[in-house]
């Protein structure tokens, strides 16, 4: 297991202005990441850090959010993402805020679960 990042099924990118833009990653969390080693031998589950970093790491890619972290706000982590769960990350960065805004969630029949949200204060070096 060296595996970092979930398997991308699609993206869906959308910019309102120079300012403001967003993406809807949907991703398969493969049970082979090397983020459930360790966490928990029996129960695996996605660390939040994971989640937090993978948030930062799409923003970047996809958003061009800045590339300094510089603290958190309002992390909310509601229900853990499992081994092999399709997920949708949305992320929305705001330029001028410095805030890259995210939420996990996933669909499970007619189920919307949330897993986890929050907003990433990212600056310039």
């Amino acid at each position: 297991m060296t595996k970092r990042k979930p398997t991308i099924i699609s993206t869906e990118l959308s910019v309102q202005d120079d300012n403001q833009s967003s993406i809807v990653i949907s991703m398969r969390v493969d049970d082979d990441l090397l983020d459930f080693t360790g966490h928990f031998p029996n129960h695996p589950l996605l660390p939040g850090v994971t989640q937090v970093d993978w948030a930062i790491y799409y923003g970047q890619k996809y958003l061009q959010a800045n590339s300094v972290f510089k603290g958190m706000e309002v992390l909310k982590f509601q229900e853990p993402i499992l081994p092999n769960t399709h997920v949708e990350l949305e992320l929305k960065w705001i330029k001028d805020k410095e805030k890259l805004y995210f939420s996990f969630s996933s669909k499970h029949d007619d189920n919307l679960s949330k897993h986890s949200s929050g907003r990433i204060l990212l600056g310039q070096q």
